[in-house]
């Protein structure tokens, strides 16, 4: 049983045999996106899973992916996944159901299990307990990041503020989506009754990815935060070692396109913003932690 008001987007890059796995447990309508993979991975989707659709970009463009597969869908409703994550039976209806009972509701971001054991994912936990409130009309507590393999976003509310951003390439773009959701209007939910899996590959280069996050930090506060907020930025990479000083250099190089990128947010959302920052690691609900342990893919 799948929901017909959903569409599952998946992403992914030289990961055939994780995908496989997926693939066998996803339901309804699917869209696999292709980053450039070199292991077959478009042919062998269409040999072994022939009603799901393939998109075969020939490169690796990162998270924009997930903007192809947007664009191809044609269901008000898409729910991300990874070569790697799934859904539970069950949750895109109950995400389904959200997004219908409540007209501003953007993002429904899933409580996702990490592994074999299903232990609970950090960053899901730190949704749980966002300090950002619960409005009465909408199904949990109020986010401003998500985890991307485990989220359902409106379609139409994704594409009006243009999906995920190209500069960013990959970490860190859920949390400028949801800033830009927010700014316009929308809302963004952690919902514990929608449940996803994720069992990460174990393979990753630590210092690459604390060095893109890093990078993305700071390109997000360029683009959308107060100037005094990007300087404490930069100076918290210059005082992260070596992985931040190789940020701060990836940042320099994108730093023109960044700029011309800058809208700053409206003063409630910066008002939210800054409450997730000085509420400590607990509060941090909306900002996907870029080094958690539930994110291994150095490949994208």
């Amino acid at each position: 049983m799948s929901s017909p008001l959903v569409t599952t987007v998946v992403m992914t890059r030289d990961r055939w045999p994780e995908l496989q796995g997926t693939l066998c447990r996803l339901k309804g309508r699917v869209i696999v996106v292709d980053n450039g993979s070199q292991d077959g991975t478009p042919d062998l989707v269409r040999r072994h899973f022939p009603a799901v659709e393939v998109v075969a970009l020939g490169c690796n463009r990162g998270a924009v992916a997930r903007n192809v597969g947007v664009r191809r869908s044609r269901t008000p409703y898409v729910a991300f996944a990874d070569d790697d994550s799934w859904w539970e039976a069950g949750s895109l209806e109950r995400a389904a159901a959200h997004l219908e009972a409540c007209p501003r509701l953007a993002v429904v971001a899933a409580r996702t299990e990490v592994g074999p054991d299903c232990r609970p994912d950090p960053v899901s936990e730190l949704m749980r307990h966002s300090p950002l409130g619960r409005p009465p009309d909408l199904p949990g507590p109020v986010v401003l990041g998500f985890l991307a393999c485990s989220v359902v976003v409106r379609k139409r509310a994704f594409e009006a503020v243009g999906g995920f951003d190209d500069l960013l390439h990959f970490m860190g773009e859920e949390e400028l989506l949801a800033l830009d959701l927010t700014a316009s209007g929308w809302s963004c939910v952690y919902a514990d009754s929608v449940l996803a899996h994720h069992d990460p590959s174990p393979s990753r280069n630590v210092g690459q990815r604390q060095a893109r996050a890093g990078r993305n930090r700071l390109l997000i506060a360029v683009m959308r935060r107060p100037w005094r907020v990007v300087g404490r930025c930069f100076a918290d990479e210059l005082s992260a070692g070596p992985s931040g000083r190789t940020a701060i250099r990836q940042s320099l190089r994108l730093l023109p396109a960044a700029l011309r990128r800058r809208r700053r947010l409206p003063p409630h959302v910066e008002a939210m913003r800054t409450m997730l920052e000085r509420s400590g690691p607990r509060g941090r609900a909306g900002l996907r932690r870029q080094s958690g342990p539930s994110r291994a893919r150095p490949s994208r």
